[in-house]
């Protein structure tokens, strides 16, 4: 069977660290010559996950697919600290008052590329982004939206969710765009819906696109009913190019906020069992 660890010799320290990493366990200690091995049915089950390569503290371990130098470095003094992390997490606000000021692709191409940096299941990175960049065309999807909006209102018994329908369409038609806020942007998340475990991944995604937008200034909003109409409505799935078989798991309303938010409200306590 084809080898696909390689393992210098003069940096490996034999110290098992790769082996305690693998997450599939298809790497084991040679009893021989004290070295990293592949199990025989390393091809069959590597997840290709590279935590054998950036978990070995000498740099020791190589993958066919991934060297140590391929590898972003770890720079301590860009560690955050517990105060940052909070501040961050805890001062996140859903953003409905954007700027009129588009955001350069290039940034929002940057937050795609560290929201794909996600985990997930066996790592499987399912997303797949669209990302509506043209103000005009957010209208005009939204729009779209908002016809099938009007005619699963009629569909609907009466009852919350067609209330809030019905509040959608009757602010899109005295001018104010409840379902994407006005925002010149939006990022949609789509995905195979067959895929196991693949709406817990694409919000993990969300999520690392939520807080990295934070990161650096942009504002944000799930635009949840967006999204449930590019599911339930075949033209604006198509308007999208939403691909076979793939699902929108999730929808941002993306760009510069209008205020900036001053405090952090607080939350209803922590609901929490011990055992």
């Amino acid at each position: 069977m084809k080898t696909s660890i390689q393992v210098d010799r003069e940096k490996c320290k034999r110290d098992g660290v790769c082996v305690s990493q693998c997450p599939t366990r298809v790497i084991q200690m040679d009893s021989e010559s004290g070295y990293p091995k592949a199990l025989p049915e390393f091809e069959a089950f590597c997840v290709k996950c590279g935590h054998c390569v950036v978990f070995c503290p000498k740099g020791a371990l190589s993958l066919d697919w991934l060297t140590p130098e391929k590898c972003l470095p770890m720079k301590d003094e860009l560690a955050v600290t517990p105060e940052q992390a909070e501040q961050l997490l805890c001062g996140r606000r859903s953003i409905r008052s954007f700027r009129k000021k588009r955001v350069p692709r290039s940034t929002l191409k940057k937050i795609l590329e560290v929201a794909s940096l996600a985990p997930s299941a066996k790592n499987q990175q399912p997303w797949n982004w669209i990302v509506v960049w043209a103000p005009e065309e957010v209208k005009r999807l939204a729009a779209m939206a908002i016809v099938w909006m009007r005619q699963t209102i009629q569909e609907l018994p009466d009852g919350q969710h067609r209330t809030w329908l019905t509040r959608a369409v009757t602010s899109h038609d005295s001018g104010y765009d409840r379902l994407c806020r006005g925002a010149p942007h939006v990022a949609i998340l789509h995905a195979d819906q067959n895929l196991q475990f693949v709406s817990q991944d694409c919000a993990l995604a969300m999520g690392f696109f939520d807080l990295y937008a934070t990161s650096v200034g942009l504002g944000t909003c799930w635009a949840t009913m967006f999204y449930e109409a590019i599911n339930a409505y075949p033209p604006l799935a198509e308007a999208i190019g939403l691909p076979p078989n793939h699902l929108a798991y999730g929808a941002f309303a993306v760009g510069y906020p209008r205020f900036k938010c001053r405090s952090i409200p607080p939350r209803v306590p922590i609901r929490v069992s011990w055992r």
